[in-house]
């Protein structure tokens, strides 16, 4: 007989935010891309943590998209993302290690050193 192992994430139907230093990056970004041009941030399978944040440029919402605006910036996540990023924040950070997007995601258990790989 087979056991099933229910995960409860601690961010699961909480709202999924933008910062404005995240907003506005991304408008900057999208001032030079096609008209109707928006960032898509999904969680893959992979990275050195098991999960990995990805950043596409698209100019297709799905219907099951999570659109957040802000500022003119449009940014899509989809929904089975959304299930790992439930309270999670969407930011930019500037610094003298570089520029990057970060996800600020209080499901993430452990992250690796790059920032874009987590385990729940």
């Amino acid at each position: 007989m087979s056991e099933t192992v229910d995960i409860e994430l601690p961010g699961l139907g909480e709202p999924i935010t933008l910062s404005d230093r995240a907003a506005k990056r991304i408008a900057e970004i999208m001032s030079g891309e096609a008209e109707g041009t928006m960032l898509r941030v999904a969680v893959n399978g992979g990275g050195c943590s098991g999960f990995q944040y990805a950043f596409t440029l698209d100019d297709t919402r799905q219907d099951d998209d999570l659109v957040l605006e802000k500022n003119g910036a449009i940014v899509l996540i989809d929904s089975v993302s959304q299930m790992y990023m439930g309270g999670a924040e969407v930011d930019f950070a500037d610094d003298l290690i570089g520029q990057a997007f970060k996800i600020n995601n209080p499901n993430a258990t452990a992250n690796c050193g790059c920032g874009t790989s987590f385990s729940i």
